[in-house]
């Protein structure tokens, strides 16, 4: 289940995964668009009450708008570099360590979509999943970008070595600032987690490290905080 306007617009666009049905608490020109999408996508919609709405999502923050959607299927390490390589452009990646948190984790698929990034990597392990939540902060940026999920981070850094990138961990105890390379690729970034950030056998395997340049008295940022502002 997915929900909010901008989430479920971009699932309907998307047609990556089957909607089994739309609904919405009722059908006025703010609605209208999703309508005729769904029409054209042969979509079922359904109008409820706000009880139902206020059964199916508790917080409230479901903008009148719900949808059953089948789960988004996770891509591999070469799907998502063989879609760098159908596209001509350089690999460039986002790898998350520990991001618990689904609003951070919604957040970062947000931005790196914008940013152009071919793919992102959680881990299978300490990390949230694909939620309603993510999807609904990722304002629909969860249909339109690869997710890989790996049961080993290290082993990720080592086949992306591999493959040619260069992998950098986003470190604040970095001497060299993100400014200072050269974000064309192709390359991976490592974001940590909420609390510990960056496991260090993770970050041990990461070819360099690099720092946001912070001129406050608070010497860290979230990871979304940080995805924003180390992605071009």
């Amino acid at each position: 289940m997915i929900y909010g306007l901008h989430a479920v617009r971009e699932a309907l666009r998307a047609g990556t995964r089957p909607l089994q049905r739309l609904i919405l608490m009722r059908t006025d020109r703010q609605f209208a668009d999703l309508v005729q999408l769904a029409k054209v996508k042969r979509v079922p919609v359904h109008i409820e009450p706000p009880p139902a709405f206020a059964r199916l999502v508790p917080t409230g923050n479901h903008q009148g708008v719900i949808a059953y959607i089948a789960a988004k299927a996770f891509s591999t390490t070469e799907d998502i570099l063989g879609l760098a390589k159908t596209r001509g452009e350089k690999p460039f990646l986002v790898l998350l360590d520990g991001v618990e948190d689904p609003h951070n984790l919604g957040a970062v698929l947000r931005t790196a979509e914008a940013a152009g990034v071919h793919g992102v990597f959680i881990p299978e392990r300490r990390a949230v999943g694909l939620t309603p939540v993510v999807a609904k902060v990722s304002a629909g940026a969860i249909d339109h970008i690869p997710v890989g999920c790996v049961a080993n981070l290290i082993r990720l850094i080592q086949d992306l070595k591999e493959e040619g990138l260069w992998v950098y961990g986003v470190d604040p105890q970095a001497e060299k600032l993100h400014t200072d390379i050269d974000m064309t690729g192709p390359i991976a970034l490592v974001l940590g987690g909420e609390g510990e950030g960056i496991r260090p056998g993770v970050l041990g395997a990461c070819d360099d490290r690099i720092r946001i340049p912070m001129l406050g008295k608070v010497q860290s940022l979230n990871v979304s905080a940080a995805a924003y502002r180390v992605l071009p």
